[in-house]
């Protein structure tokens, strides 16, 4: 919504989703990004957010600001080519939460003013990222909020689909700025979806996607400014006519940089440590555990914290910095045999090494170098046939 070219798509967007669709209900986020001047960092930044002296509430009041304004401008732009159209804010529209001012939590949605205003042929324009509270205070809901806001009406009004405009044609089956077969997947699961962002892909926020899965309603990704079908997130996802499992059997990579790996020769209170790094603050990704040594990783940022409290137990470690988690992720591995095998040969061919490995259900995770990560996603990204 930052220029009048770009509003132009929107609009476009808004007409297609109209011959589609009965009736739609639109969310709309702030306006930019930093720098822009009712982005959400912008006005925060009016206040010199770390050090402000106002109240919780009243830093909602101002961040509410750029989503008012962006829900305006969209229902404006909305009259002024033909679509009856009227703004509301969070609370406006029924969106009502608990008091925890800047991470509120959704307690309840009214849907009637929703309604009554769809029952009029309109479309009502909402601001994302915000509700109310009982005490009519406005309250916002945590990064992601605005993908959260559209999820959660989706639910209260039974929606058919909720999609989600951005700037990118979907959900890739890689980071296309390390590997460069990466391509858009056409759909995932939602348990998918989390692991991704787990294992640290860039996707829609989590919350949004757990109240699609509660729902039970597709959640689409698609670009604001083209055609593409976009990425499909729902419960199951099926197998192509020309597909086979195996075709399928991965959905996509992931990783994780800014990596520490820490190793322990010697025998220490485990209990006491491990409860003490919990103390420091230090939350711990991989972990094994042997007679003779303990091994963890953690990001690299807890570093010092780390080994100021090894010297504590006067233990006797080691430590590969620069490490980062290549994470392959998909429904079907599970209990499918070979697939460990698999990576360990892709990986060795390109003479890489494995420092570490963890698994679930749904996922294996290899922590290596991170020299190596460019090369090991494009390694797996061919083997497992995801380009």
């Amino acid at each position: 919504m930052a220029t009048e070219d770009t509003r132009k798509n929107v609009i476009n967007k808004i007409f297609e989703a109209k011959k589609e669709y009965d009736n739609i209900v639109v969310v709309v986020s702030a306006i930019g990004r930093l720098g822009a001047p009712y982005a959400t960092d912008s006005l925060l930044h009016l206040i010199n957010y770390k050090n402000s002296r106002l109240a919780p509430k009243e830093i909602d009041l101002l961040m509410s600001v750029g989503e008012t304004i962006s829900a305006l401008v969209t229902a404006n732009t909305l009259l002024e080519n033909g679509i009856d159209a009227c703004a509301l804010t969070g609370g406006g529209a029924g969106i009502i939460t608990d008091n925890n001012y800047n991470n509120a939590n959704v307690i309840n949605i009214h849907t009637e003013k929703l309604i009554k205003i769809l029952n009029e042929g309109k479309v009502p324009v909402v601001a994302g990222f915000q509700g109310i509270n009982i005490d009519n205070e406005i309250t916002t809901l945590g990064r992601g909020g605005s993908d959260t806001t559209a999820a959660l009406l989706g639910e209260a009004l039974e929606a058919e689909a909720i999609e989600i405009y951005t700037d990118v044609d979907g959900i890739m089956t890689a980071d296309p700025r390390i590997c460069k077969s990466a391509k858009i997947i056409s759909e995932i699961s939602y348990n998918e979806v989390f692991q991704m962002a787990g294992s640290g892909a860039k996707v829609i926020h989590p919350r949004a996607v757990e109240v699609a899965r509660r729902a039970g309603i597709p959640l689409v990704i698609k670009n604001t400014f083209n055609n593409s079908q976009g990425t499909s997130i729902k419960r199951h996802i099926g197998i192509g006519k020309n597909k086979t499992v195996e075709d399928k059997l991965l959905t996509s990579i992931a990783h994780k940089t800014n990596i520490i790996q820490f190793s322990i020769q010697d025998e220490i209170d485990d209990e006491n440590f491990f409860t003490d790094l919990a103390g420091a603050n230090v939350s711990i990704d991989i972990i094994n555990i042997f007679p003779e040594r303990k091994v963890f990783t953690t990001e690299s940022v807890n570093k010092d914290r780390v080994i100021k409290l090894m010297e504590k137990y006067n233990a006797l470690y080691t430590f590969i910095d620069n490490c980062c988690k290549v994470t392959i992720i998909g429904e079907r591995i599970t209990g499918v045999p070979g697939v460990m095998a698999k990576i360990i040969r892709c990986l060795s061919k390109e003479s890489i090494e494995i420092l570490q490995t963890a698994d679930s259900l749904s996922t294996i995770a290899c922590l290596i170098k991170g020299e190596d990560l460019e090369i090991a996603t494009e390694a797996l990204h061919k083997e497992f046939k995801l380009g």
